[in-house]
């Protein structure tokens, strides 16, 4: 069983965070561990409060998991503070052996800013440069190239430009575009070009955890990047269209990590 971390914020709701890292961990068959960088009182609507974890106890927790569970897979997640980022940054640089997917959390769903101004910084120069893929929005794509992005051209030009920071491939994310949702991964010498279908629905708390988290498992099992994301972008479709039938919650509910185990679920009873 391939073993899989989430270096990220929890969401008490469990839609997103920590808790959609491992839900899709688990969903995916693997065995998912965790190291909690902030406490988030969140739920549908919004989040509420954020008490960071101390640095030391980040490092605590990433010593305990890789003295003796080493990940065959890393995802980071919410790193919300510039000292908390370049602490996993640093440890991540002596001690990481396995695909590393960034995903630079910077709002939340509801608009909730999620990330200090100053970690922006930090997650260039100290962490971007150790992943194996990271999976910017729209938004995130902007404020770390510097650019704005209106098109599919502009996509391409802000991946481009982001894989200068020293990662291996950029995914750009189109769910925040208002004719498709059409991503584009570049991976250091080609655009790849996945068009997916826009799904009516509110419900999609939670989605760049849930993908960030298959395409660590993805890469674990050893696919190349671009099949990662093809693999990734499936399980996520799944996880939103099944999402859209059962709400949680009185805001944007969360997708269904489980999606394709519901038609087996009937076989139990």
């Amino acid at each position: 069983m391939k073993k899989l971390l989430t270096i990220a914020g929890s969401d008490s709701s469990g839609g997103a965070g920590i808790q959609a890292d491992l839900k899709t961990f688990a969903a995916l068959g693997t065995y998912g561990m965790s190291a909690i960088c902030a406490l988030t009182a969140q739920n549908t609507q919004g989040v509420t409060m954020v008490v960071n974890t101390p640095e030391e106890m980040v490092e605590a927790q990433l010593d305990a998991i890789y003295s003796d569970i080493p990940p065959d897979g890393v995802k980071t997640g919410m790193l919300s503070t510039s000292g908390i980022t370049k602490t996993v940054a640093s440890y991540l640089e002596k001690h990481l052996a396995s695909p590393l997917v960034v995903d630079p959390v910077m709002v939340a769903m509801t608009g909730a800013v999620l990330l200090e101004k100053d970690a922006i910084e930090a997650y260039k120069t100290k962490l971007i440069p150790l992943a194996t893929l990271i999976t910017p929005n729209i938004p995130e794509a902007e404020v770390l190239s510097g650019m704005e992005i209106h098109s599919a051209d502009d996509m391409r030009a802000a991946a481009k430009k982001l894989s200068l920071l020293g990662c291996q491939a950029v995914l750009v994310k189109g769910g925040h575009r208002v004719e498709d949702a059409m991503d584009i991964l570049y991976d250091g010498s080609d655009f790849h070009v996945y068009k997916g279908e826009r799904i009516e629905t509110d419900n999609t708390h939670g989605t760049g955890c849930t993908l960030s988290s298959a395409l660590a498992v993805m890469l674990a099992r050893g696919l190349s990047i671009a099949d990662a994301v093809t693999g990734a972008k499936k399980y996520i479709s799944g996880a939103i269209k099944r999402g859209a039938a059962d709400s949680v919650g009185h805001g944007n509910g969360p997708v269904h990590h489980f999606w394709f185990y519901e038609d087996k679920w009937g076989d139990m009873e």
